[in-house]
């Protein structure tokens, strides 16, 4: 597996990019892939989704493959796109989501966070608040699109919307768990590790 830290990036462009990954992943001319990055302020909602777009938003929205509803990326939150072959994992997609809350979940406790998942909801949240989101896809059992952890990120953006259908106020992040703003490098390479020690075993970084 390869983790590629990409730093800040432009939605589309690593969505075209997860595209491209996919069919060249698909046909075994590349490793299982995993990008890891942050956006400008962009909105993004799983193209099934009956869920309502608020008028005038300030940032674009984006129809994407994935599932799931209406969300919010930004500076200050960590994007991963894992790019994998399901079965060589032996996954399924629904334990395929399970796989990548257990992920999160370890990469977050050397952090000091300790996040569970919630029976009917995928994500973690901590206490009675979300904190990291997951919607995914899968062409040919190949996966794309992926997570979302809020780190030091605005929150305000999701109060124009509910993310995931939840109520406005509903998200959190480790900054405002912690009260203390966390190393974004440290967590970017935290989340790199635990990913590898779950689905692979070399690492490169940077690159597009």
């Amino acid at each position: 597996m390869l983790v590629r830290d990409l730093g800040l990036r432009e939605y589309a462009e690593v969505w075209a990019l997860q595209r491209r990954l996919v069919f060249e992943r698909g046909e075994g001319k590349i490793p299982d892939t995993v990008l890891l990055c942050q956006h400008p302020p962009v909105y993004t909602i799983g193209r099934s989704s009956k869920q309502a777009v608020p008028a005038g938003l300030p940032h674009p929205v984006h129809k994407v493959e994935r599932g799931g509803g209406l969300t919010w990326h930004g500076p200050g939150q960590l994007v991963g796109y894992p790019i994998l072959k399901l079965s060589d994992h032996g996954l399924k997609p629904r334990s395929y989501l399970h796989a990548l809350e257990a992920v999160l979940m370890e990469a977050l406790e050397p952090f000091g966070i300790r996040a569970e998942t919630v029976h009917g909801f995928t994500g973690l949240w901590v206490g009675r608040k979300k904190l990291a989101s997951i919607g995914v896809a899968v062409r040919g059992g190949v996966t794309y699109h992926g997570f979302a952890l809020n780190v030091n990120n605005d929150l305000a953006p999701f109060r124009r919307i509910h993310p995931c259908r939840l109520e406005p106020d509903a998200m959190t992040s480790m900054h405002k768990v912690l009260g203390r703003p966390v190393d974004e490098h440290a967590l970017t390479k935290a989340v790199g590790n635990a990913l590898l020690k779950y689905f692979g075993k070399t690492a490169a970084g940077g690159g597009a």
